[in-house]
């Protein structure tokens, strides 16, 4: 006489047998979640707004050989390489949270100052248009 075979506990017959089902349960749930986020080369709907407000702030303003002017001789002395946490020329990903802040906003932080950004930024000639000029150019807008 044979002795009785001791349960392994699995309910759903063979060891095999149920890592299959959580192999498949997990492959389900993995392509499942895959789903909710947009492909890597596409931008989720808050990055094409952000995008977009970029395009259009400042939009009209122009770039003169004036402005250009200011900007070496003011602007360029944190911009150009980030000095106290100032956003570096072109630099999109740094711009964007001050952008989607509206130009109203970037205008008064620029002429009254704000955390390490100098009043005016340090350019006593520039006017209005002088700065929204400047942030324009800074920013990389077309």
């Amino acid at each position: 006489m044979r002795a009785p075979r001791a349960r392994t506990g699995n309910a759903g017959g063979t060891a095999a047998g149920g890592n299959a089902r959580v192999s498949l349960a997990c492959f389900v749930l993995a392509v499942g979640l895959s789903s909710c986020s947009p492909p890597a080369n596409e931008a989720s709907p808050l990055e094409q707004a952000e995008a977009a407000v970029s395009n259009v702030v400042f939009a009209d303003a122009e770039v003169t050989s004036a402005v250009m002017g200011y900007w070496s001789r003011s602007c360029a002395l944190c911009h150009a390489v980030g000095e106290g946490g100032a956003p570096r020329v072109g630099d999109a990903e740094a711009w964007r949270p001050r952008l989607v802040q509206g130009e109203a906003l970037l205008l008064a932080h620029t002429i009254e100052g704000y955390n390490d950004m100098p009043p005016l930024g340090y350019c006593m000639a520039c006017e209005h248009d002088d700065f929204r000029a400047l942030i324009k150019f800074m920013v990389g807008s077309k």
